[in-house]
């Protein structure tokens, strides 16, 4: 776990997590997995706050209609504080094609720093600040794409891996 005041930095070791990987390989029952089950190959995790939101949804369905230029590259997992169940409605509803994470926890976004608090019309409230993590083959962060555009994101993703 990271300290709230750590900063997570580019060639600093990934922080490690377990958690239940829903959809894409690991089907709608789903899978336990880990950050070391993946050493040797690029991981993408992308924090993004809510299933079946707007912004959300075009950052996912980016992904999903570029992921013939993804998939053979790197091992992409969307991670949320949604539960399993949100998780298998919105892959399903929007065919992803790969994983989501369940955080409930909120273990990893904190793990990773991007559990913070958010304000919206003056209502101050803690959420996941859309972020990407690029991890390379070794484990070490690779890049970092902090308070990233939903509308961006796949074309940055894509010229990083």
């Amino acid at each position: 776990m990271t300290d709230a005041n750590t900063k997570l930095e580019i060639g600093s070791l990934a922080p490690k997590f377990k958690a239940m990987a829903i959809g894409g390989d690991y089907g709608i029952a789903g899978k336990q997995v880990q950050l070391d089950d993946f050493k040797g190959k690029t991981v993408i995790l992308y924090f993004y706050p809510k299933d079946d939101t707007p912004g959300c949804t075009k950052q996912a369905c980016s992904l999903r209609d570029n992921w013939a230029d993804i998939k053979d590259k790197a091992i992409v997992f969307g991670i949320s504080v949604d539960s399993a169940a949100d998780h298998k409605k919105f892959i399903e509803k929007y065919s992803l094609p790969f994983p989501l994470l369940s955080d409930e926890n909120k273990e990893i976004v904190n793990a990773y720093g991007v559990w913070v608090e958010k304000n919206m019309f003056g209502k101050k409230y803690m959420g996941a600040e859309r972020s990407t993590f690029i991890i390379d083959a070794e484990g070490k962060l690779k890049a970092i794409l902090p308070k990233v555009k939903p509308e961006e994101h796949t074309q940055k993703v894509l010229t990083l891996i």
